[in-house]
């Protein structure tokens, strides 16, 4: 990959294009409605009774975080779930079926606005959310939210190196690997390796195309199956 540079006025040596330095905005409590449900802020009065009950018995689920889960029982993962309210960074969201039901959560988190830097990550996809249109939009709703209202110019996912599904849906997202960081973490009493994917700004209207020809409604036969896949519409655009 070639480095975009231009040369320094004063001594000829090649730095950066330069940039706005307008810092981007903090992530908010905000509705992102779409198509197959929604992602709301997390809110454990209306959202909890159906997190528990979707990801209650799916330890699986939590294989991969690093700091938490699984949990013992209701009354734990309740206690976990009020914690992630007062935090500014992560920023917790609920992602929400049709139905009103949420299935599952996602954050904004590592928030850096002067640098106009932001992660996606502590993704709980639960077994009702996991490999459904409502999974892919939550995301195309996130990255479209951290873009083009909150002003990011990078978006990040990261991953334990070991957890290929994420790795796999980094890569369908659009995302772009980056490199592994070495002995980046110990999680869990336990070394992680830790996957690097970005997206940027000036990717984002591509990717966002892409996203949204694999939602359309005439992507999906009558028994929801799509018909092409989100990797084939990122080829063509």
């Amino acid at each position: 990959m070639t480095v975009e540079s231009e040369p320094l006025p004063t001594t000829g040596q090649p730095v950066g294009p330069k940039v706005d330095t307008t810092p981007a905005q903090g992530p908010g409590p905000v509705v992102l409605q779409g198509r197959y449900g929604s992602v709301e802020r997390l809110d454990p009065a209306r959202h909890g009774a159906a997190l528990w009950q979707n990801v209650r018995d799916h330890d699986g689920v939590w294989t991969y975080m690093s700091a938490y889960g699984p949990f013992a029982d209701e009354a734990a993962f309740m206690d976990w779930l009020a914690g992630r309210v007062p935090l500014d960074d992560p920023y917790s969201y609920a992602v929400v079926d049709a139905a009103g039901r949420a299935v599952g959560i996602s954050t904004l988190m590592e928030i850096r606005p002067p640098m106009r830097c932001v992660e996606v990550g502590h993704i709980v996809y639960s077994p009702a959310l996991q490999r459904t249109p409502l999974g892919t939009e939550a995301q195309y709703l996130l990255a479209g939210y951290a873009f083009e209202t909150l002003g990011y110019r990078r978006y990040e996912w990261k991953c334990n190196a070991l957890n290929a599904p994420s790795r796999r849906a980094a890569l369908r997202y659009g995302f772009t690997f980056e490199g592994i960081a070495r002995q980046a973490m110990i999680a869990k009493g336990r070394n992680r390796d830790t996957a690097w994917f970005s997206m940027l700004d000036t990717e984002w209207p591509a990717r966002k195309a892409a996203f949204e020809a694999w939602l359309s409604p005439d992507n999906f036969d009558a028994e929801g199956r799509q018909r092409r896949g989100l990797n084939a519409f990122a080829a063509s655009v």
